[in-house]
């Protein structure tokens, strides 16, 4: 059947057009790039970008941009004082800043807080729930927050939003110790 060959290239290359479409890009170089990518951060914005390794790899030490880090540690558990379950704290311009994870997005919290723990300056956060806490990049957070905004209903969040943040913590456990 000569006309199954061709048809069957077809599909193979629409496939391929489909899942190159599918897949992120490096927001700095357009390449197609992992889920399991990297991120950095425009330090002028404050803006979180996508970015494949080489890119991410030359704006290590910008003084443009901050290559986040990858990892996840758990340091145990933290009373930071706060009035709610969960809160990151990100080092900003020398400041230690706390913000909760909202429906409406991070909300930066009024009250002083000292963490205890080393962060490095905007890329890395003390990451708290329930007193359980984690060193994380700043994207952890990010996402975070997408969960909560995504889940979220009614006044208190509802049953989706808790079971989504247990598994979101509980992938954060796994990462940790792996």
């Amino acid at each position: 059947m000569p006309g199954a060959s061709s048809g069957l290239m077809r599909l193979a290359q629409r496939s391929t057009v489909e899942r190159e479409a599918a897949l992120e890009h490096c927001e700095l170089c357009g390449t197609p790039i992992p889920a399991d990518h990297r991120h950095v951060l425009e330090l002028a914005t404050r803006d979180v970008k996508c970015a494949c390794r080489p890119c991410g790899l030359l704006f290590e030490r910008s003084d443009r941009m901050k290559l986040i880090p990858g990892d996840v540690r758990r340091v145990g558990d933290i009373d930071l004082g706060l009035p709610v379950e969960i809160v990151f704290c990100v080092r900003i311009n020398g400041a230690t800043k706390a913000f909760y994870p909202s429906p409406v997005g991070p909300t930066e919290s009024l009250l002083a807080v000292d963490p205890g723990v080393e962060l490095a300056d905007d890329v890395e956060a003390l990451l708290v729930n329930r007193g359980h806490a984690w060193i994380v990049g700043i994207d952890v957070c990010f996402a975070l927050v997408g969960v909560v905004r995504t889940h979220w209903r009614g006044l208190t969040g509802g049953a989706e939003v808790r079971r989504e943040l247990d598994t979101f913590f509980a992938g954060l456990d796994r990462r940790s110790r792996g």
